[in-house]
C-alpha cells in the first residue's frame, strides 16, 4: 500500500527569503543575544529582553482582558489549546512602545507586525505541537493572502518564572527553552528559500505548577491588514 504525499505547505519566495537573511543578520550583531546550535531552523534568544515592569504590566493586561485561545483550524483533539488569550491594543500609550521594541529589534517595519498577543496557562495548560506560519493549501489562506500574507518571522517573551514545566519546545529542531522573565525568542519560519519550515514546529508544553504568561507577535511578509468584521 502506498501514501499520498503530502503537499508542501508552501513554495519558495525570494522576499521572505529576503526577510530571513536581513532579520539574521541584525539580531547576530545584538549584544548578548544566543543563537540555538542547530542547523534545521534560525533560532535566537535574548535574556532580560523586557524589565520587569514591562513584564508586570503585561501580566495585569493579559489577567484584566483574557479569553480562551482559539485555532485558525478544527480540531479533533479538545486540548490542542487550552491557554487563556489576550490581545493587545498595540495604540495604548503603555503598550505602544513594547510593541515597536519587538519590532526594531528584528528591524522589521512595526506595520508589518500582527497585534501582539498575551497568553495565560495556568496548570495543565498546554499549546501542542504546531507551526506559526500559514499552509497556503487551506481554505483559510485566501483570506490570510490578502491580509499581509505569510508569516515571516516570530516573536515570544516571556513574562514571569514559571514553577514547573511550560518550556517551548522544537521537537525537529531539537531545541527547547524555559521560561526566563523578560527573556525574547524569535525564529525564522521560513527556509532559506522562502518557503515555510517544516522544523519550526513547536510546542508549549504543559505548566505543572505555577502559571505562565507569555507575549506573542507574528510578522508578515507585507504589512498587516486585517479584515474588520461589520
Amino acid at each position: 500500500m502506498t501514501t499520498a504525499l503530502r503537499k508542501p505547505p508552501g513554495t519558495p519566495s525570494p522576499v521572505r527569503a529576503d526577510f530571513g537573511r536581513e532579520v539574521e543578520e541584525n539580531l547576530s550583531t545584538v549584544p548578548g543575544i544566543r543563537r540555538a546550535k542547530t542547523d534545521a531552523a534560525v533560532l535566537f534568544a535574548l535574556p532580560g529582553f523586557l524589565s520587569d515592569e514591562e513584564c508586570a504590566l503585561l501580566i495585569a493586561t493579559i489577567d484584566n482582558g483574557r479569553r480562551k485561545s482559539t485555532l485558525l483550524t478544527s480540531t479533533n483533539d479538545p486540548n490542542f489549546r487550552t491557554s487563556d488569550s489576550c490581545d493587545l491594543d498595540r495604540w495604548h500609550p503603555l503598550l505602544q512602545p513594547i510593541d515597536e521594541k519587538i519590532a526594531h529589534l528584528l528591524g522589521l517595519p512595526p506595520e508589518h507586525g500582527e497585534t501582539m498577543q498575551g497568553q495565560r496557562y495556568a496548570p495543565g495548560q498546554q499549546f501542542r505541537a504546531h507551526n506559526d506560519y500559514f499552509n497556503e493549501n487551506e481554505p483559510y489562506w485566501a483570506s490570510m493572502a490578502v491580509q499581509g500574507g505569510q508569516r515571516t518571522w516570530t516573536a515570544m517573551v516571556y513574562l514571569n518564572e514559571v514553577e514547573q514545566g511550560g518550556a517551548t519546545w522544537f521537537p525537529q529542531a531539537g531545541v527547547r527553552f524555559n521560561p526566563r522573565p523578560g527573556m525574547l525568542v524569535a525564529w525564522d519560519n521560513m527556509n532559506p528559500d522562502g518557503s515555510p519550515n517544516l522544523a519550526t514546529l513547536h510546542e508549549g508544553m504543559a505548566v505543572v505548577e505555577g502559571t505562565k504568561y507569555i507575549i506573542t507577535k507574528w510578522f508578515r511578509e507585507r504589512p498587516w491588514t486585517p479584515t474588520i468584521e461589520p
